[in-house]
């Protein structure tokens, strides 16, 4: 396990879960939200997203945290490892909740409110993105480990 990918629903524990991955194995972490987002709310931009994407994939050690389906084929080709957290639609809208109005190191700002449009996409998320995960990972014949909930990840990571 060198090149790894944690992917899943907002709220659902894929930064946590990288940041405890990150910690017991010492790959370097790498959030695309961090990548993506400005400080000031605008984004990076697909160049700059890809060229960065390339240059830490072009290193022997990472984990990337985050979804960006654009680049899932390219990820999934470069990693050895695939973390899908398949976590139920509540415990990701509870996940979502719970981080408001804290700082996090995965965002370059705090939210203080669940934006609309942001919750939609969560909600929206099981029925709209994972059947494109699910075929994408059909094809994949490398490590996957799917989490149905936060205490099986919890229990990956104390195995470790």
């Amino acid at each position: 396990m060198n090149k790894v990918i944690v992917i899943g629903c907002p709220g659902s524990g894929k930064s946590t879960f990288s940041r405890k991955l990150a910690a017991k194995t010492g790959l370097p972490l790498y959030y695309l939200d961090m990548i993506w987002h400005r400080p000031d709310r605008t984004v990076a931009g697909r160049d700059e997203l890809d060229k960065r994407l390339a240059e830490i994939m072009a290193e022997d050690r990472w984990i990337l945290d985050g979804n960006y389906a654009r680049t899932l084929p390219l990820r999934l080709e470069q990693c050895d490892t695939v973390f899908f957290f398949d976590i139920p639609l509540e415990e990701c809208i509870e996940g979502a909740k719970s981080r408001l109005g804290k700082e996090r190191v995965d965002m370059p700002w705090t939210d203080d409110v669940l934006d609309p449009e942001f919750l939609q996409w969560i909600i929206d998320f099981p029925r709209d993105i994972v059947p494109e995960i699910n075929r994408q990972l059909s094809a994949f014949d490398k490590a996957l480990i799917r989490f149905g909930s936060r205490t099986e990840a919890d229990s990956f990571i104390d195995s470790l």
